[in-house]
């Protein structure tokens, strides 16, 4: 059975969504990110520096799964082996769309996370003295090149990979 290691606010989300839009089957295991939890509630919950935890991925990072023995980390590597390994539409229909779902993912991660997370802190979940709405102006400024990109290619057909 799967197990997914990790928390909903966290980049685990990603591998959650997917399990459910996959239908998989999978145990949770919820895992905090240290820095989230006081000295005293480091003691009694299981984080990513927990010795148990550790044993599961070393480098003490969520998400990270045990697919009946398989272990894998790192939310991108972790889909797309899931969506490859339960087929369907998610999945890749040949070596093709494969390198293009990897393009993709990596895309995102590279050109458009960064930035929007900066907007994401910068307007909403940093403190509100910690905000900077420059930084924020800039990361907006930033992602308008990479969306222009995304629209042209969702423009064509509609989706991004196989027209589906």
């Amino acid at each position: 059975m799967l197990t997914i290691y990790g928390v909903y606010r966290s980049r685990a989300s990603r591998t959650i969504w997917l399990a459910n839009e996959l239908g998989i089957a999978f145990k949770h295991v919820p895992v905090m990110q240290l820095y989230r939890l006081s000295p005293e509630a480091a003691k009694t919950t299981l984080h990513t520096k927990s010795p148990e935890f550790l044993k599961v991925n070393p480098n003490g990072h969520i998400p990270a799964i045990d697919d009946d023995g398989l272990v894998l980390n790192e939310s991108l590597a972790i889909n797309l082996y899931l969506a490859k390994k339960h087929g369907g539409p998610l999945a890749p229909a040949n070596l093709a769309e494969d390198g293009q779902m990897g393009m993709w993912a990596l895309w995102a991660a590279i050109e458009v996370e960064p930035h929007s997370i900066q907007v994401l802190y910068h307007r909403l979940g940093n403190k509100p003295e910690e905000r900077d709405p420059k930084i924020a102006a800039a990361a907006i400024d930033a992602l308008r090149a990479p969306f222009a990109v995304l629209d042209k290619t969702l423009a064509a057909s509609g989706y991004i990979v196989g027209g589906r």
